[in-house]
């Protein structure tokens, strides 16, 4: 894997994204040059998807704005009827963005809800990405019209309301069917609500080289298999059972499933053994329902030192079905004074709510953190958009954070961040947590390093889901890894071609 394919998943914030276009013209490309490219660029997506319709552009004063104009000229050239808006007084234009307006000779509309009438179609380029406020009213009025209008819409970087940072809406925001960035995409297409706010996302090149993201140091990813494929752990044809690690899950005498879906999802996913120990209550019935996956008894509740005597279970998972018991606080800090890499997910996370000090003093860079937001919020109580929560609570705890949803966000306390955007709806399931869980231990014991690891197990998890389809029940996912994993090997074959 190349450093030039792991730099195609970065995601810039909008002022990395203004640097990036400062680098380019400190290295001689002019903003016109790269305005006229992100204009023409627009124009193709729209050309590509759509039909010739009536167009509605809505311009601002800003550089998105400029694009808006050139993408008037674009589409007025290849036949289609053009009409362009502005929002604010034409003499506050400036510098590429007055070059582009001077560029479009036909009428210039002042924009206002009544605008979008008799328009097939509207291009959105009234604001950029670092757009981070309330709408005031005049443009919440405008926003709502354009959406009431129920035709498509293309945005240019972002619809406009939209925070290209977080993703985050602070008031009314434009609902497009296609959305055209440039260069990189921005944490805001993949965070929820933005997401779902985009529609079709394209990036398109408007000739910024790539060397711009040297000095950025971007540290925030789109999760995907360029970020950890050099990394994983395929079986080698001199491996055996140890080599690949031995996986051991602490299960409840309760909620005995989630602990089996963990167990299996370990074995499928890489781990060369997988011991559930459970409490002698639950042996019987876990023995029977498990064959590849060895279950043994608990030896008492004070203690779990016979269990953790065998130092080749190289990975500790703990948490599903546990139960949140005075004991389960005990295992979960015995687990983690091993030093071993670990995984704590559900109950493991929840016990220690009224005291969370006590479970970050104890943790280290080899442990995965794997709550939902609910979770979360018991051992984090912090406000604001979901990178920033996760990046601040994996400072503050010092382990891998992978914090679930249908954005998931995987942060690691050295700044790196990936957020995943190939989770199917389907996976809003019960159990598909504790299956991750176990795909995430499953790497961690084959020697994927702790990040890696977990944003294979994430990424890999929505790919079974989504190759299984509706119905998708939590027992199917460890099935169907096998799958994924055979779609991630032709990748892995095609890449090294």
């Amino acid at each position: 894997m190349t450093t030039r394919s792991v730099d195609a998943c970065v995601l810039l914030s909008p002022a990395q994204m203004a640097a990036a276009d400062q680098a380019a013209m400190a290295a001689g490309i002019g903003g016109r040059r790269l305005m006229a490219a992100a204009g023409a660029a627009v124009a193709q997506a729209i050309l590509d998807r759509w039909s010739c319709a009536p167009v509605l552009v809505l311009c601002g004063l800003g550089n998105n704005g400029g694009d808006g104009f050139i993408v008037a000229q674009r589409l007025r050239a290849a036949g289609w009827p053009v009409r362009v808006a502005l929002m604010g007084d034409a003499t506050a234009l400036r510098g590429d963005a007055a070059w582009a307006a001077q560029g479009w000779t036909g009428p210039v509309e002042s924009a206002d809800p009544t605008s979008p009438a008799g328009a097939g179609l509207i291009v959105d380029a009234l604001l950029g990405a670092g757009f981070s406020r309330a709408p005031d009213a005049a443009l919440d009025a405008l926003i709502e019209a354009v959406n009431a209008a129920r035709v498509p819409v293309c945005a240019i970087d972002v619809p406009t309301g939209l925070d290209g940072a977080t993703g985050q809406c602070p008031g009314a925001v434009i609902r497009a069917d296609l959305t055209v960035t440039f260069f990189r995409r921005k944490p805001g297409h993949l965070l929820l609500p933005g997401r779902a706010l985009c529609g079709e996302l394209r990036c398109a090149d408007i000739g910024i080289p790539p060397a711009v993201l040297g000095p950025i140091a971007a540290q925030v990813w789109a999760n995907g298999p360029d970020l950890w494929l050099p990394r994983f752990p395929w079986p080698d044809a001199g491996d055996h059972k140890y080599r690949r690690g031995h996986v051991l899950v602490i299960g409840g005498a309760v909620m005995l499933g989630a602990s089996r879906l963990a167990c299996l999802a370990a074995a499928r996913i890489g781990a060369g053994l997988v011991t559930l120990a459970v409490p002698p209550q639950a042996w019987a019935v876990q023995a029977g329902a498990l064959t590849s996956v060895m279950v043994e008894s608990l030896p008492s509740d004070e203690g779990l030192e016979q269990t953790l005597a065998d130092s080749r279970r190289n990975v500790l998972l703990i948490g599903p079905g546990l139960g949140r018991s005075q004991a389960a606080r005990r295992h979960v800090l015995s687990l983690l004074a091993t030093g071993r890499a670990c995984v704590l997910d559900a109950d493991a996370l929840s016990v220690f709510a009224d005291q969370p000090d006590v479970l970050f003093d104890a943790l280290h860079p080899q442990c995965v953190l794997t709550p939902h937001e609910g979770e979360f919020a018991r051992l984090f109580p912090s406000s604001g958009d979901k990178l920033r929560r996760a990046r601040s609570a994996t400072q503050r705890c010092g382990a891998v954070l992978v914090l679930k949803g249908a954005d998931t966000v995987i942060a690691a306390a050295d700044g790196r961040c990936a957020i995943n955007d190939n989770a199917p709806p389907t996976l809003a399931t019960a159990g598909a947590g504790d299956v991750l869980a176990g795909c995430v231990a499953g790497l961690l014991a084959a020697g994927m390093p702790a990040w890696e690891a977990a944003c294979a197990a994430v990424w890999l998890h929505g790919l079974a889901a989504d190759q299984l389809g509706w119905g998708l029940l939590a027992e199917d996912l460890p099935g169907a890894l096998p799958g994924a994993l055979a779609s991630l090997a032709r990748l892995a074959e095609h890449r090294m071609e």
